[in-house]
């Protein structure tokens, strides 16, 4: 259901091409009127109306802003997830869609915010997007644009509970990274806490633990304002750190399938992950909604089973395919060169900047462990990096062998 805005008229889409209509009244005792319209397709079905947790809107609506945060600030954990209002930002993101789908069945109200184009370069139109959110209530909007952004908010007319960011840079550019990684998401906590947002659940990434690159260091920068905000009281926060995903890991299977060899860096044991399914990482998200357990924490997680190195995963995937191993073993140094002179040539060429970024990108994902970092011995730990979930790499690696990896892209580039 898509949401769009015109003075005081909110008109929303429906994914079954229902028109509904929010005629939001001056009157203080009540919040909207909802109306439904005439469908697109004859409907024998007799008129319902729709509910979206009308008794507490108007609630808010006579109370002051400051009002309405300390009412959600105490209440909400106590309420059933149908009661309580939950804000998504980059929902349309690798691993927003999972999360909406899984705030959805748990019966929590959706707000999914969306560009007006979304996926990688913008190649999904509106009616893509309702499709991928359906069960959520869609708000087309701009989150890089603060003002934009609490307009669209504010004509929602209601106050929300919980802000949950997937926002992530699909680039890992350098300027895309403090866009997106950094400004978008303090634009959806401020936003978020002006319209009663108690709780945040940041989604971030395991590897900030050693941050060498731009994307990094802009997730730790919000982060820190993040724990900031909890630490002068009202307000909470739970990040989440995952380790790799299943399709970041997917990119070689099809090759490997046509013949190629199974490429890797060095001996392919530089380093290993306890990679996530996408489904598993999103129910672990949606759990840091309401546990108190993991209020004012940093959550890494990884899935199920021991951590695999590269070499591991192409010894697995040979074994599904009943082939004997092929590995072309690629020397660690080739890639420090490459970094080496796109950094020279960023001094003369500044247009670089991001081609010389994405080279170490790779060289981090080539060579560190995507598990927690022990601080006192400086090394990665399979032992201290929490499980969850179920799904395998082994299942998912067999999954891709059959069904193909189409419509399975992470972003411009593959930074996980």
């Amino acid at each position: 259901m898509s949401l769009c805005f015109s003075s005081n008229l909110i008109t929303l889409h429906s994914p079954k091409h229902q028109n509904l209509f929010i005629n939001f009244s001056s009157e203080p005792s009540q919040c909207f009127k909802l109306f439904r319209i005439s469908s697109t397709t004859p409907s024998t079905k007799s008129f319902k109306p729709i509910k979206f947790s009308n008794q507490r809107f108007k609630l808010y609506a006579s109370l002051t802003q400051s009002q309405a945060v300390e009412a959600t600030q105490s209440s909400f954990r106590d309420k059933s997830p149908k009661d309580v209002n939950v804000l998504v930002v980059g929902s349309t993101g690798y691993i927003g869609k999972f999360v909406v789908k899984e705030l959805v069945r748990r019966g929590f109200n959706v707000v999914a915010i969306a560009r007006e184009r979304s996926g990688i370069r913008g190649k999904n139109d509106k009616d893509e997007t309702l499709a991928q959110l359906r069960g959520a209530n869609v708000c087309f909007s701009d989150v890089t644009n603060l003002n934009t952004f609490e307009e669209s908010l504010k004509n929602l007319g209601f106050s929300f509970d919980v802000v949950v960011s997937c926002l992530a840079s699909r680039s890992g550019g350098v300027k895309d990274s403090w866009k997106i990684d950094y400004e978008a998401t303090r634009n959806s906590l401020v936003a978020g806490k002006k319209f009663g947002a108690s709780h945040f659940v940041l989604l971030s990434a395991i590897c900030v633990q050693k941050p060498l690159l731009e994307f990094q260091r802009a997730k730790l920068k919000f982060e820190a304002e993040l724990m900031k905000e909890a630490e002068e009281g009202g307000f909470t926060y739970s990040i989440v750190r995952p380790t790799a995903f299943f399709k970041s890991l997917g990119g070689q299977v099809e090759l490997v399938k046509d013949g190629k060899p199974y490429v890797m860096f060095g001996d392919g044991k530089l380093c290993a992950c306890k990679p996530i399914s996408e489904p598993d990482l999103a129910s672990f998200i949606v759990d840091c909604v309401m546990s108190e357990d993991k209020i004012n924490r940093v959550l890494p997680i990884g899935g199920p089973g021991k951590a695999l190195t590269p070499l591991e995963q192409g010894e697995m995937l040979f074994k599904l395919l009943g082939k004997e191993p092929k590995f072309l073993k690629v020397p660690i140094g080739i890639m420090d060169f490459a970094i080496g002179v796109l950094d020279f040539l960023v001094k003369v060429f500044p247009s670089l900047e991001d081609a010389a970024e994405f080279g170490k990108i790779g060289r981090y994902y080539a060579a560190e462990s995507m598990l927690i970092l022990d601080p006192e011995t400086g090394e990665y730990s399979d032992e201290k990096t929490p499980s969850y979930g179920n799904d395998t790499l082994e299942e998912f690696f067999a999954r891709v062998l059959r069904e193909g990896m189409a419509g399975q892209e992470l972003g411009e580039q593959t930074i996980f």
